[in-house]
């Protein structure tokens, strides 16, 4: 007998009890935190123990390393596309600058994850979803600072993203390094006519 439900059916789950609820979202952040500083191949026995959960609890909600991975990395992707949303009141250029701020917060967590997703399951569409996320998120940001003048209209999302991110992983033990460097990409994204 064939499955009825296709591809493209919604699969529902049930809702969790508040209990499971609070265990699931501890997990999610002490991953986050975990793999941040051990990157994505520490002991999930490490993650459970942040958490303060057992181990058993951890894989009741995550089966499987990838599907924990995969949990933290949606998190933070959604995390940075409801904040291009919520600055949208802003003025263009405090709305972009904003929104690359956070972004290069995340990207510093995004490269370990990213890795540890590629290497567990390289066919993963859960990378490919969340770029389309963080360009969709972005991409009216810069276009809204450029239609302000505010931004060069020689660049793109896509430079952007890349700029920042790249300032973001440099192997620096010094924030103010890092900070002074993020400050420099910004000020050359900044339209100053002739």
């Amino acid at each position: 007998m064939s499955n009825p439900m296709s591809d493209t059916d919604i699969q529902i789950q049930r809702p969790m009890r508040a209990d499971a609820r609070r265990n699931y979202e501890k997990l999610v952040a002490a991953a986050r935190d975990v793999f941040t500083e051990l990157g994505g191949s520490a002991p999930l026995e490490d993650v459970a123990e942040r958490a303060g959960v057992g181990i058993g609890t951890l894989y009741r909600h995550f089966p499987t390393r990838q599907a924990l991975l995969e949990a933290v990395y949606v998190g933070e992707v959604e995390t940075i596309a409801r904040a291009a949303d919520d600055l949208s009141g802003e003025a263009p250029w405090d709305a972009l600058e904003q929104w690359l701020r956070q972004y290069a917060g995340f990207a510093a967590t995004k490269r370990a994850l990213t890795e540890a997703l590629l290497e567990a399951a390289p066919d993963s569409d859960v990378l490919l979803s969340c770029r389309a996320a963080f360009v969709n998120a972005g991409t009216p940001l810069v276009e809204r600072a450029q239609q302000a003048g505010a931004v060069r209209p020689d660049t793109d999302f896509s430079d952007i993203i890349r700029m920042v991110g790249s300032v973001s992983v440099v192997p620096t033990t010094d924030p103010e390094q890092k900070e002074r460097m993020l400050q420099i990409v910004l000020d050359g994204l900044r339209y100053r006519g002739s």
